[in-house]
């Protein structure tokens, strides 16, 4: 099992102010985030639409943490490039979304930036089978992606798999779960083998005084 400093934190700027976006980016750095997870909806892969690579650069410069930009657009493949240039530091994708998983796989990492693939919870483990030589990142999906505040759903044996799966790989590979964290459901994602753990609703809740505590609360320390 991970233990609380080994575990790196990701708010979701999808439940930050977006009047003062900005703003909101520093504070969480400020408050001890170690990603800052950018969700990026289209309103067709996913019934949402939110943010594009213009807004990423802007908030660049508000931030030296890692970018943790995770892409539920479809098709995907022409807007890498716009996000690496923007200032991503991961680019996740879903399998769903990419016709040839693997070769957007190696066009993120040839753009010099980490490659990450998001599990939907009805998306099996075994898309991994043949692609984990260019992944950096595993994000597990504990809700179905589309929008903020959703109710957590218990997958302790998938985060069991992929954590697994990651051992036999011999490299450092995040495994991030996302959807529904809380200081309780974060617990659970912790024993199964999470190191990442992404939080909107939980983090942002109560207003930049509290980013610091509930970051605490959230990584178990």
């Amino acid at each position: 099992m991970t233990t609380a400093s080994e575990i790196r934190i990701a708010p979701s700027i999808l439940s930050a102010d977006f009047a003062r976006l900005g703003e909101e980016v520093a504070a969480i750095d400020a408050a001890g985030a170690d990603y800052i997870h950018v969700d990026v909806m289209d309103g067709h892969y996913v019934p949402n639409l939110t943010i594009g690579p213009g807004v990423v650069k802007a908030l660049r410069p508000h931030s030296r943490k890692v970018f943790d930009v995770h892409l539920m657009i479809s098709p995907v493949d022409p807007f890498i490039e716009a996000f690496a240039n923007a200032g991503a530091d991961i680019i996740t994708i879903h399998p769903e979304a990419a016709p040839h998983f693997h070769r957007t796989l190696q066009a993120i990492r040839a753009l010099g930036k980490k490659a990450g693939v998001a599990l939907n919870p009805g998306t099996p483990t075994d898309v991994l089978d043949h692609v984990m030589p260019l992944v950096d990142l595993v994000l597990v999906m504990t809700v179905n992606p589309g929008f903020g505040g959703q109710a957590y759903i218990s997958l302790p044996e998938k985060i069991i798999d992929v954590r697994r799966r990651i051992a036999t790989m011999g490299r450092a590979i995040d495994l991030e779960v996302d959807g529904g964290i809380t200081p309780e459901t974060a617990k659970e994602a912790i024993k199964a083998g999470a190191n990442v753990l992404v939080a909107g609703t939980a983090v942002f809740k109560d207003g930049p005084a509290r980013y610091a505590d509930r970051i605490r609360a959230i990584r178990g320390g």
